[in-house]
């Protein structure tokens, strides 16, 4: 393994194509993102010091459904995808590790899956900004309007009136290209049951405690 950065926008991982190696990160956030035709993209999940990139090869296939795009400047350990399978053969307590991973980061998957279906687009926002609270160091997120539109697969303007939404609320500061949470438990009671579940079981699965 060797360290590198990871800048704004990098693409870690490509749809259908072969995983060549693997990311995991030390600082930054990284999205799983889908697209269909004519269509926004949405992302579907999210990882930083927490995960990793490639676990579809933990589940015995050798490429990712998503395109994984990293969405906050850091850093990253990277592993050649083939040395990464010798030392999950070689190592069962590797593979237990990484594959409850896997498993952590398929429950996200869904959650996001129900909040994008049943939530407000105030209360996804309010899950958005825990969800990337959680991988940093302090109250300060570097994100911008467009950024977060993206990532929710909204209009801009949708993000603003939501943003306004939060902080008219008390529960953040929002600034250019910067979100400072201000009431995180208040921001959990918004996101109304959409945040919670899946970070609680990837505590029980992993360990890890992300906060």
């Amino acid at each position: 393994m060797r360290i590198v950065p990871l800048k704004l926008g990098q693409e870690i991982e490509t749809p259908l194509q072969k995983l060549e190696c693997v990311y995991f990160l030390e600082s930054g956030i990284a999205s799983m993102m889908a697209s269909l035709p004519r269509s926004r993209d949405l992302e579907v999940g999210l990882f930083g010091r927490d995960g990793m990139s490639g676990s579809a090869l933990l589940q015995y296939d050798d490429r990712s459904a998503y395109r994984t795009v990293v969405q906050m400047n850091g850093s990253a350990f990277r592993i050649d995808a083939s040395d990464l399978l010798d030392a999950v053969r070689a190592k069962e307590s590797i593979r237990i590790l990484l594959t409850r991973f896997a498993r952590a980061l398929s429950i996200q998957v869904g959650s996001t899956a129900i909040a994008n279906g049943h939530s407000k687009l105030e209360d996804r926002l309010a899950r958005w900004v825990l969800l990337a609270h959680d991988r940093v160091d302090g109250d300060s997120l570097s994100f911008t309007h467009e950024h977060l539109a993206r990532m929710l697969g909204v209009r801009r303007s949708g993000v603003t009136v939501a943003l306004h939404i939060l902080e008219g609320k008390g529960l953040i500061r929002s600034r250019r290209s910067e979100i400072i949470v201000l009431d995180r438990e208040g921001l959990m009671v918004l996101a109304d049951g959409a945040y919670g579940l899946a970070e609680e079981e990837s505590v029980r699965l992993t360990g890890w405690s992300l906060r």
